[in-house]
């Protein structure tokens, strides 16, 4: 069971190493400016290895569970699904349903445990195997690996690594689970922290946060939802930037200043070079390259979406 491309490399290992007698994920969605029904990255994949796809809205439904039923899995692997699994579900297969998480648990349960770890400042963080429960990712551990978040790594870039990484530690356990060599571990609620659903509006970076914070915020929502301010009225995404902590500025928060040539944004506490940005219904430019096409960006005020901005005044 899984949906989007988090999952791919599980579903990989698992079709290669045993018989996968189905698939289960999310239904067509429409996606891109035509608003077309596309597939979920895991049914594609699924489809190219020759694999049964069950694509229900809900797992609460008297279909799902016989069709389940009629698969007769000795075990469930889950991936990001999106669904929920009842309890019928999660006591159908001999050796249960096993969740293939990407922290370590108990730390970061819920639907964005990258982002999370990202935007906490977190040096470390990894994937989890563990025995699926009624619970949100509250199940006792079967195995977990850890690995630190580089200091500029991204988002996307960690999904990557963490989605690799949640595949092989899933071969390797799953003939000690089958073989029931394995005793989980309960998880110490002492510790354990949520990451919920991230919304569109969470992207946009309020100036008044440390220099540090926002870059955070960067790089944990690249590729989405983005983080983004405002200049003249429009969207402004940004891609890559370099937090300057320590400077210092005669200037309030928001204002874009010329640091060794490159626009430097002030923030609560230091600043924010500027390296990588796009321009709503533009493509992404290099920060020089934005410049030579926008020279009066430096000395401009960011921040306000009601179009009104100094950025027309001399730098």
């Amino acid at each position: 069971m899984g949906t989007p491309e988090f999952a791919l490399p599980t579903l990989k290992a698992l079709a290669e190493a045993y018989r996968v007698v189905g698939v289960v994920t999310q239904p067509d969605r429409p996606a891109g400016r035509g608003r077309r029904l596309t597939p979920p990255p895991v049914k594609r994949l699924a489809l190219e290895l020759g694999l049964p796809v069950f694509q229900p809205r809900t797992l609460r439904t008297a279909e799902a569970l016989d069709r389940l039923r009629d698969w007769s899995p000795d075990v469930i692997v889950v991936a990001a699904t999106g669904h929920i699994l009842p309890p019928a579900i999660l006591h159908l297969p001999p050796h249960g349903c096993l969740n293939v998480h990407a922290s370590l648990l108990p730390r970061w349960r819920g639907a964005a445990p990258i982002q999370a770890a990202i935007l906490a400042g977190d040096r470390e963080t990894g994937v989890t195997i563990m025995q699926m429960d009624e619970g949100i990712d509250t199940g006792p551990i079967l195995a977990q690996r850890a690995t630190s978040i580089g200091p500029r790594e991204t988002a996307a870039e960690l999904h990557d690594r963490l989605a690799e990484m949640g595949a092989a530690l899933l071969l390797e356990v799953l003939p000690d689970w089958l073989d029931g060599r394995i005793t989980p571990r309960p998880q110490d609620e002492a510790g354990a922290t949520y990451a919920p659903m991230i919304r569109k509006e969470q992207g946009e970076v309020d100036w008044q946060q440390p220099a540090l914070q926002i870059d955070r915020q960067v790089r944990a929502y690249t590729p989405w939802p983005g983080a983004y301010t405002f200049w003249r009225g429009k969207r402004l995404r940004l891609w890559r930037v370099t937090p300057l902590p320590e400077a210092t500025f005669d200037a309030l928060p928001g204002r874009v200043v010329e640091v060794e040539g490159w626009p430097v944004v002030v923030t609560g506490q230091g600043g924010l070079r500027l390296e990588r940005l796009q321009l709503a219904g533009r493509k992404p430019l290099e920060a020089p390259d934005f410049l030579r096409g926008h020279p009066r960006f430096l000395g401009a005020s960011l921040g306000s979406s009601n179009g009104e901005s100094d950025a027309e005044a001399p730098a």
